[in-house]
């Protein structure tokens, strides 16, 4: 039983690193609008299916990683982290009585909200920004978010995993 416990919190923290990757990864200056929130997909996604496994820390210790990789203050990413997986927390038992629509919806909002709170962190440290594109990386997450359920729940599913 460890064993298929410990395998199935390999694949959790090789799924997070992988998110962390594709959320540093580089892109041309107008295309890094458009990226997804990669760090929050993934984090929502296991705060939600395995809230015993994922949670706080996670964020925390992810948020430090992205801090120290992409040279932010370091804590804005592990606070902006640690506030999605205590969002996600609280609504995860009724998270997944809602439909597919509903849960994106959810995720935009979770996301939302994280974007605002970082955006509001900025203009505190100096670079601010009027308009409300900032928003722009919670909505494509959230229009990904159907597909990336629905592709690592058939994930886990697999014999093997947890």
């Amino acid at each position: 039983m460890a064993r298929v416990s410990a395998l199935g919190m390999a694949g959790i923290w090789l799924s997070l690193f992988l998110a962390l990757c594709l959320q540093v990864m580089p892109l041309a200056d107008e295309w890094q609008i458009w990226r997804p929130d990669w760090m929050g997909l993934m984090l929502v996604y296991w705060c939600m299916q395995t809230p015993d496994r994922v949670g706080i820390f996670h964020g925390f210790v992810l948020g430090i990683l992205l801090d120290l990789i992409e040279g932010a203050p370091l804590g804005q990413n592990a606070l902006l982290l640690s506030l999605l997986a205590f969002l996600a927390a609280l609504i995860h038992s009724r998270f997944r009585h809602y439909s597919m629509v509903q849960q994106a919806v959810m995720v935009l909002v979770l996301l939302g909200t994280v974007q605002l709170l970082e955006q509001w962190l900025r203009t505190l440290i100096g670079s601010f920004s009027i308009h409300l594109s900032f928003l722009l990386p919670s909505l494509i997450s959230a229009l990904l978010w159907p597909w990336l359920s629905t592709l690592l729940r058939a994930l886990r599913r697999l014999p093997g995993n947890a």
